[in-house]
């Protein structure tokens, strides 16, 4: 039996540097022995099925061909449709009504509790906000990621120490569930 995964490669194709083109990712990953995969924009999402493995493994292994095939490391998170519909599906705040650049989803590697953020005083950022979900943060910010204090502050090393997070818009949390659905 295959599964549909997508494979998100953290802090790729930002700022001219970690060059990944989609066509070199899209062979890495069939010359892996992955099928239907398709890859999507330019900023490291990838889907494909696999029939072996598992979401740690597969993760490893698509970061061990992308360092040996571009020379530099990348964090890759693999995560199967089931789970990133469940993501999208529990989302708790009314994604119809926002612009997507105001609504995020960070993955993380493994599962995150509150003592994690434990230091952040959630009502200095107001109207920004954030809120935990299933090895995910979804993030609320009105003004966009870019303009966003309480992103910055969520982004630092302290917080995300021995895990792996990638941060995408709502249009792309919806994308990866239908492109991993079909």
């Amino acid at each position: 039996m295959t599964t549909m995964y997508a494979a998100l490669l953290r802090g790729i194709n930002v700022g001219g540097s970690r060059k990944v083109p989609m066509a070199d990712l899209r062979s890495l990953l069939s010359g892996l022995g992955h099928e239907d995969v398709a890859t999507h924009l330019q900023s490291g999402q990838a889907v494909f099925s696999s029939g072996r493995g598992d979401e740690e493994s597969l993760a490893a292994e698509i970061a061990h061909a992308v360092e040996q095939h571009f020379g530099f490391a990348v964090d890759v998170i693999v995560r199967d449709h089931a789970y990133l519909k469940a993501v999208a599906d529990a989302c708790p705040y009314p994604a119809a009504d926002l612009e997507p650049k105001q609504l995020h989803v960070t993955y993380f590697s493994a599962p995150v509790g509150p003592e994690r953020f434990a230091e952040i005083d959630q009502a200095a950022y107001l109207p920004e906000e954030f809120r935990l979900g299933d090895r995910a943060l979804y993030l609320y910010a009105p003004d966009g990621l870019g303009r966003s204090k309480l992103a910055e502050h969520l982004s630092k090393p302290r917080i995300n120490k021995g895990i792996v997070a990638t941060t995408r818009n709502w249009n792309t949390v919806v994308k990866l569930v239908e492109l991993t659905g079909a």
